[in-house]
Order: structure tokens, then sequence, then C-alpha cells
């Protein structure tokens, strides 16, 4: 009798004129899959939180939660409102965004998106300059491979290393990196610097692993540079690590040429062995293309990469 009783009934009409309260409180302990978790969260105690989704169970003549001694399970029904209290959040959190764009000030939340290496390597160390002038700004940055959905509003803004394929972006082509090979002077010092791909069999390659996520112009050039064997490797699974033990002088370094002005004892090695060309794109949704806080951000991130190519040039001349 129960799911005849929920039997053609969507989330949306679920939640239909329930009490907005108990679905905030839904939501959270959802979220959190714990009492407790949820209670801290809303500052509610942990008998308030459950007296409310019994209450909300009661008026769904519904079980939302599967309880066991580790926690909450979502039931069916319980996933379907959930993923309608997911949907307002992210509506409402839209929302929130835009009213406070519409005021004058640069302040509130920015969430930022990008790879490992870019993030640590590149942005990261230069952001004190973006919030040098606007120190009430709050960056989440959000460091991984994974291409987080901005439509769904995972993220606010990305810089990735190909083109959003997701529909509704404003996208910005900002740079194109290519991935060498450096190593440490004082590497090179101690055990030469090889001049073709076979000398390699005297020194040890630092790598991406080919499996993992990465941009497939890298992938392909270190296939390329493992086929001629080299005794010993290092793989690990982002760049930053790459540069660190290539720092320590473990041996010689697939990495992105925009980490090389801001580490001078880095000497490229073998300069006619390069990837392609690989693109890099900042993307933000179409709602939020009057954001002034995605547009200080860019800004902020397009004048660091004129400012950066302008020193490369000079260090080259």
């Amino acid at each position: 009798m129960q799911e005849e009783a929920n039997a053609g009934q969507t989330p949306n009409s679920l939640t239909y004129g329930m009490d907005w309260d108990k679905l905030r409180i839904f939501h959270a302990v959802a979220d959190a899959g714990s009492l407790t978790h949820a209670g801290d969260t809303l500052h509610l105690s942990q008998s308030a939180v459950s007296r409310q989704i019994r209450a909300l169970e009661e008026s769904l003549n519904t079980t939302l939660f599967h309880r066991h001694a580790r926690g909450l399970i979502l039931t069916e029904q319980g996933e379907l409102l959930f993923d309608a209290t997911r949907s307002m959040s992210k509506r409402l959190d839209t929302a929130a965004a835009r009213i406070r764009d519409s005021e004058d000030e640069v302040f509130g939340e920015l969430r930022v998106t990008t790879t490992t290496g870019f993030g640590s390597l590149w942005l990261a160390p230069r952001l004190w300059k973006l919030y040098e002038e606007y120190p009430d700004l709050n960056i989440d940055l959000m460091l991984e491979e994974r291409v987080l959905d901005l439509p769904m509003r995972e993220a606010d803004v990305a810089i990735r290393m190909k083109e959003p394929s997701q529909a509704d972006l404003v996208r910005k082509k900002i740079m194109s990196v290519r991935m060498r090979l450096y190593a440490d002077a004082d590497y090179l010092e101690k055990h030469g610097s090889p001049e073709k791909l076979e000398d390699l069999v005297d020194h040890r390659l630092i790598c991406q692993n080919v499996n993992s996520v990465q941009v497939s112009a890298g992938s392909t050039l270190v296939q390329e540079i493992l086929s001629y064997e080299p005794p010993s490797t290092l793989r690990v699974n982002n760049y930053y690590g790459v540069l660190k033990a290539t720092q320590a002088g473990l041996g010689i370094g697939v990495l992105p040429d925009y980490v090389i002005s801001d580490f001078p004892k880095l000497i490229r090695v073998m300069p006619d062995v390069e990837s392609n060309e690989v693109p890099v794109f900042l993307a933000y949704p179409e709602e939020l293309r009057h954001s002034k806080r995605i547009a200080v951000f860019r800004d902020f991130v397009v004048s660091e990469i004129m400012e950066h190519r302008k020193r490369l040039k000079e260090e080259q001349e």
C-alpha cells in the first residue's frame, strides 16, 4: 500500500507544500549519512533532528532511511527526495550567488577547480596578488583531475587542459602548454646531460603514469620516451610529485613548460623533445556571465599569464 501511495509522485510533487525546515534537515542528514553529523552542521541536537525526520516520514507515509550501526542509508523513496532537495540546494546557491554579485563589492565564496599540477604549481603561488586587491574573497580551490560539472554548480569556474564539452558554458582559451624534459642543475652536473633519447639508458625517468588521468599529449610523449627503455622510472599520478622528485635530483622529469620560470634551477634537456601543444581554457556557467567575482578572477588569471609570457620572453633574449 505504501508503494501505491507513492506511485506517480515525482520529487517536485513530493516537495510541494512541505515544511521547508524539515526538507533542509532531511537534506543535511542525507548528505552527512548521520543524525549526529547533521545536527552538528545545523546546530541542533540529535534528538531534534531525529524528531524532524520522523515527522517528515509520517507526513509522506514512507521510510526515507534504513538505520544500521554505521549510519543511515537512503531508501529508494529517500533517494528520490534527496535528488529533489539537492537540485533545490543548487538553485538556491545559484540565486544567492547572483544576488551577491549584484552588489558593487567583490566578496564571498568562489569555487575554482583545476588540475593538481596547474593549481599547486602555477595558480596557488600567485593568488596572494588577488587577495591583496580583494581581501574579502573566499576562494575554495579544488585540485583534481576529475572534470567537475559547472552547470550543476559543482564549481563556479574551471581551468582545464582541454576545451570543456559541457553545454551552457562561457569559455576562453587563456594559454597553451607543452610537456618537456627537465632536470635539476646539480643532477646534470653529476650525471651529465643526455643529448638524445637513446642516452636515457644512463638516467632515471620521472613522469606521470600513462594510466593516470592526464592530457593525451602528455601521455603520448611519455609512452614515446618509455619506448627507449630507461633502466629506472618513477611514476607519479600528478605533476606536483614529478616536480618535487625532479628537484630532489632523482632523475629527468617530464613536466609542463609553465613551471620553468618559477624554478630556475630546472634545466631543459633535449630541447627537440616535447609534446604537442595543449590548449588551456577558463570556463564558467553562462548564468554567471555577469558575476563580478568571476570577472575579477578571470582578469587576474589572464593578467598573470601575460606577465608569465613576458618573463619567459625576457629570459630567452
